[in-house]
């Protein structure tokens, strides 16, 4: 794990309430495939499901993904603790219950025919991984599909988060977890090659910062600096043509829960 030197400028903690959180995050969005792409594969996995009556999404953040799948369920059902993303959120998905409380204390009125779980247990400590994962596979009803999203471990950002950071992420120690607890459902590990891609190189930053705080900054003795992040980017994401691209190839654990309960 690389640290800054003395007197370096470290990488910001973008907190989810904040301006630079949102500018970085708009900044990915708007140069990453991400959407459509994970789109069309979600709508696939709704579109066969035997029953399309409750979606529950899971840290539904500001609500586009929660948007795209509800227009296919009869219910939608979103959990977001932080207050500034449920302000975008309730306007995406107007009709939604919108629950506020954390994961851990959430407690959802009915099960749900998808659940979703993307991106958020970059939050979790990973020894309650299973115990969180198990929640939403309680809320899921018999017959339908839990989905958890992450970035997979040997994906450029996450090699580049595990250089500066040390922290790592893998849903398939996870995977075979549940398959011990749950033997009677149905698994399968996919991935899918995402990029982000800029002309600019201060975007590009920008970006690398937003993805190495998938990490608890916070909690380093020593940050990384902005000019080690500037040079990873420019030595690992310069195209040969001009411009820079990240990958950030996700993972998604698909776990169909039997039709019996």
């Amino acid at each position: 794990m690389k640290t800054e030197t003395e007197g370096a400028d470290p990488v910001r903690v973008l907190d989810v309430t904040s301006a630079d959180y949102r500018r970085a995050f708009e900044l990915f969005l708007a140069g990453t495939d991400e959407k459509p792409i994970t789109h069309a594969r979600l709508g696939e996995i709704a579109a066969a499901l035997p029953h399309r009556r409750v979606l529950l999404d899971l840290g539904a953040g500001d609500g586009r993904t929660t948007a795209y799948l509800g227009r296919s369920f009869g219910r939608t059902i979103a959990v977001e603790p932080s207050a500034a993303m449920r302000e975008k959120l309730r306007t995406a998905c107007p009709d939604a219950l919108v629950l506020p409380e954390p994961l851990d204390r959430v407690r959802p009125p009915e099960p749900a025919d998808l659940v979703h779980l993307s991106h958020v247990l970059y939050y979790v400590p990973e020894p309650d991984w299973p115990d969180t994962v198990g929640r939403a596979l309680d809320w899921t009803a018999p017959g339908g599909t839990l989905l958890v999203v992450l970035q997979n471990p040997e994906s450029p950002c996450m090699r580049m988060a595990a250089h500066f950071t040390g922290v790592r992420y893998d849903l398939g120690p996870l995977a075979d977890r549940l398959r011990e607890r749950h033997p009677e459902h149905d698994y399968a590990l996919e991935t899918l090659e995402l990029h982000y891609r800029t002309p600019d190189l201060s975007e590009a930053v920008d970006v690398a910062e937003f993805m190495v705080n998938v990490a608890d900054l916070a909690a380093l003795d020593l940050r990384p600096s902005r000019a080690a992040l500037t040079a990873y980017v420019r030595e690992h994401f310069t195209l040969p043509a001009g411009g820079y691209a990240i990958g950030h190839t996700q993972d998604m654990l698909i776990v169909r829960r039997a039709a019996r309960a």
